[in-house]
C-alpha cells in the first residue's frame, strides 16, 4: 500500500543539495555579480560561465510545457525554464524593464554549468499571452503535483524545485514592508533575504516558515484511526487532523491540543513519521512546513468543533484500506497530466479532482484519502501497513521511514 517515495512530494530539492561557499561561481553572492553585470548588455554580450536559466511565474503558478502525449502516453510536463537573454528580451517587448532585483536565486547545478532563478510576472503585460504563442503556458501548483507522477525522480525533482520558488516569491509579496517600521524592504543575497530600506532602521527579513502539525490519531484497543472532513475538500475526501503551532509550544503539545480542540478527543503517546514542505497553501502563508505524527487516542468519544471541521469520524482498517485501494492515484495523474497538455495548447476543460477516484466498476468510493502527494497519504498508508503496534515504537518508526 505505501509508495515507496525517496522523498516527499516538495522535498529532495535537485537544486539544493549543497550551498555554494560565498566564492565559488555558483553562489548566490558572485551570482548576482554576474547578473548585474550581464542585464545591461543583453542581448550583446556572449554565454557567461555559469549560464542562467529563468523560470517566470504568474500568479503563483510557474511556467511549463508538456510533451509525450500522443493519445496512448501519458502527457509529461516539464518547467518551462528560459535563457537570461530571453527573459530580458520578452519582458521588455511587453513593457517591462527586468532588472536583478527582480530575479530570485533558486540554486546551481554546477555539473551543467548553470544557475537557476525565479521571476514574478504579471498576466496584465502581455506576457503570458506571448509565451502561450509558444506552447508554454502558467498552470497552478496543485495540478502540476497531482499530474505529477510520483515514482518519476525528475518529476518529484522538478515539482520540488516549483514549490521553493513559489514560495520564496510569494513571501517576496507579501514582506514589502518592515514589520518595525511600516517602510519598503529591498530584496538581498539574491533574493533569499530582504531589508528594511529605511537608514536608521535597516532590519534583516527572512523568509518565515510556518509550522504545521499533521497527525493521524488511532484508537489502539479497537484497531481505528479518526479521520476528518472540512467543508473545502472535494466530497467524499478524509484526511488527517492538522492545525498549526503557537508561540511557546512543542511539537507534542501541538497535537495533543489540536486534537482536543477540533475533535473533543484526548491524546497521549505522540510519535513522530516525517516532515514536508507544503507551498501549495494560501498565498500568505507560502512556506508551510507539514509535521507528521502518529498520536495514540486515550478517549474515543468525538465531539466535532463545527467552526473548524465538517465532521470527524472513527474509520476501521478495512474501511481505511478499502479507501486506499478504491482510489485511482494514477488515473488521477494522467488526468491532470493531459489536462495540463490541453492548456499549454490552449484549450482548458473543467474537471472536478473528485471524479477521478472511482472504483473500476466505475462506481463512486464512499471515501478516499489525499493522493500519495501528500504526507496524510502516508501517514495512513504507513498505519494500514505497519499496523498500531510497529507505529507505536518511536524507533521502529524512525527506521522504518527513514527514506522519506
Amino acid at each position: 500500500m505505501s509508495m515507496n517515495l525517496r522523498t516527499h512530494a516538495f522535498a529532495g530539492n535537485p537544486l539544493r543539495s549543497k550551498t555554494p561557499k560565498s566564492t565559488d561561481l555558483f553562489s548566490p553572492t558572485s551570482a548576482f555579480e554576474s547578473l548585474k553585470t550581464l542585464i545591461p548588455l543583453i542581448p550583446n554580450h556572449p554565454t557567461p560561465s555559469p549560464d542562467f536559466k529563468v523560470l517566470p511565474f504568474s500568479k503563483g503558478r510557474p511556467l511549463v510545457f508538456s510533451s509525450g502525449g500522443d493519445g496512448s502516453t501519458t502527457p509529461i510536463w516539464h518547467l518551462g525554464w528560459i535563457s537570461l537573454g530571453d527573459c530580458k528580451v520578452l519582458l521588455g517587448s511587453c513593457g517591462v524593464d527586468l532588472s536583478e532585483d527582480s530575479l530570485v536565486y533558486l540554486g546551481p547545478k554546477t555539473e551543467d554549468d548553470l544557475v537557476y532563478w525565479a521571476v514574478d510576472v504579471l498576466e496584465e503585460n502581455g506576457v503570458v499571452t506571448e509565451l502561450g504563442g509558444r506552447k508554454l503556458c502558467f498552470v497552478e501548483l496543485r495540478t502540476l503535483m497531482v499530474a505529477a507522477d510520483w515514482a518519476d525522480q525528475r518529476a518529484m525533482g522538478e515539482l520540488a524545485i516549483a514549490g521553493h520558488a513559489r514560495a520564496l516569491l510569494e513571501w517576496h509579496n507579501v514582506s514589502r514592508f518592515c514589520g518595525s517600521c511600516g517602510s519598503g524592504t529591498v530584496p538581498r543575497e539574491a533574493g533569499r533575504r530582504k531589508q528594511c530600506s529605511n537608514e536608521t532602521c535597516k532590519k534583516r527579513v527572512y523568509p518565515r516558515v510556518d509550522p504545521v502539525v499533521i497527525m493521524l490519531v488511532i484508537d489502539r484497543e479497537n484497531d481505528r484511526a479518526l479521520l476528518s472532513r472540512q467543508s473545502r475538500f472535494v466530497p467524499r475526501m478524509w484526511s488527517c487532523l492538522a492545525g498549526f503551532i503557537e508561540p511557546g509550544e512543542s511539537l507534542e503539545e501541538a497535537v495533543r491540543r489540536e486534537t482536543w480542540e477540533e475533535t473533543g478527543i484526548e491524546v497521549g503517546e505522540v510519535v513522530y513519521h516525517s516532515s514536508q514542505p507544503w507551498p501549495v497553501g494560501p498565498s500568505s502563508m507560502p512556506c508551510q512546513l507539514m509535521l507528521g505524527f502518529f498520536a495514540f487516542a486515550k478517549t474515543l468519544e468525538i465531539n466535532v468543533d463545527k467552526e473548524e471541521l465538517e465532521d470527524a469520524q472513527w474509520h476501521s482498517r478495512e474501511d481505511v484500506k478499502k479507501a486506499l485501494t478504491f482510489a485511482e492515484y494514477r488515473k488521477a495523474q494522467r488526468t491532470m497530466a493531459s489536462k495540463i497538455e490541453q492548456i499549454c495548447n490552449g484549450v482548458e476543460r473543467s474537471q472536478s479532482l473528485s471524479s477521478d477516484f472511482n472504483v473500476e466498476s466505475g462506481e463512486l468510493a464512499p471515501m478516499f484519502i489525499p493522493g500519495p502527494f501528500a504526507i496524510a497519504h502516508h501517514l495512513i498508508s504507513t498505519w494500514i501497513d505497519q499496523g498500531s503496534s510497529d507505529v507505536h515504537s518511536k524507533q521502529q518508526a524512525s527506521v522504518s521511514l527513514s527514506s522519506l
